[in-house]
């Protein structure tokens, strides 16, 4: 035993035995953790599943394949998923703005960012021990290589939902003129509202994926029968758009009121046209502004090394 404490300390420091103890301790804590995570099956569910299983034969065999998978997650649904309402539909409507709409999609979602959390802790702390460990580290360096990438881990799927969904809303708030454009044209050429959805989902799909995904969601949802005031408001509520919640609250109140949609339409296509001109000049006015910065610190100080540098010389030489 002290010839294995001897060569620890001599491989890893001082400090040795206590990083081998540690490594140990957070290897047996991985080990364990699905354990904690299963949940036991209710004896009552498995009941109820023998007896639905004999009157479910007619099931095929993809229905029964993505059953068995929802069970899987069904297992870590109380640490997979928040226990608040509040906190699960807004992540549920975060996930839906960006773009994921499956079932389980916020256990997945909270699967990565664990998953992701432990990889990092465990990745900090082997490159700690192996090559910063000799150089008698305080405590600070320390927290800061083995916390560090755990705390950036679990955080980089929340960084990555959040960018999809600025860049989501980004092609929807650019696409969507276009997309009221054909919609006014489909309509005015006679085709209904439904038609003229199916028809714009498909010609938007080489330009705006994500409009035309919505779109077609719009046409699925209303084949199915749902109301269309329901429709739409759903749709607003996954897109995170202002001119779209606005062109919903058009839509609805003509519907209501019984007026032309065409009319609708066209005024409000005239008004989004107007809307997206004076996005480009906003865009445009601040542009001056933002490379001021990177005008001086690349114009100046070449200007004053030509003005100024041949008088310091000159000078550098007089005073020889």
């Amino acid at each position: 035993m002290q010839d294995l404490l001897q060569i620890i300390t001599d491989k890893l420091g001082p400090a040795g035995p206590l990083y081998v103890v540690g490594g140990l301790g957070l290897f047996l804590i991985l080990l364990s953790v699905p354990f904690f995570l299963k949940k036991e099956d209710d004896p009552l569910d498995k009941l109820k599943a023998s007896n639905t299983r004999g009157k479910d034969n007619t099931k095929s065999r993809e229905a029964l394949r993505s059953k068995q998978a929802n069970e899987r997650l069904e297992r870590y649904s109380t640490f997979l998923e928040p226990q608040n309402e509040e906190e699960y539909s807004a992540i549920k409507l975060k996930l839906l703005q960006a773009g994921y709409r499956s079932k389980d999609a916020v256990r997945y979602f909270y699967f990565a960012q664990f998953a992701l959390g432990l990889l990092g802790l465990l990745g900090g702390t082997i490159y700690f021990v192996l090559f910063v460990a000799q150089t008698d580290p305080d405590t600070q360096k320390t927290l800061m290589y083995i916390l560090g990438p755990g705390a950036a881990g679990y955080y980089l799927p929340k960084y990555w939902v959040t960018k999809r969904v600025e860049e989501r809303k980004q092609q929807i708030e650019e696409g969507f003129p276009d997309a009221l454009d054909m919609l006014l044209v489909c309509v005015e050429a006679g085709q209904s509202l439904d038609q003229s959805i199916i028809r714009v989902a498909r010609e938007l799909r080489a330009s705006y994926e994500h409009l035309a995904d919505e779109f077609e969601m719009v046409s699925y949802e209303i084949k199915a029968g749902k109301d269309k005031a329901a429709v739409f408001s759903d749709m607003a509520e996954r897109c995170g758009v202002m001119d779209i919640s606005s062109f919903v609250t058009v839509l609805i109140q003509s519907a209501t009121f019984g007026t032309s949609i065409a009319e609708a339409l066209r005024v409000y296509a005239a008004e989004m046209r107007d809307k997206r001109v004076m996005r480009a000049e906003e865009k445009a006015n601040k542009l001056p502004t933002k490379m001021t910065l990177a005008t001086m610190g690349l114009c100046v100080p070449p200007l004053l090394i030509i003005l100024v540098g041949p008088s310091i010389v000159n000078i550098q030489a007089l005073g020889q």
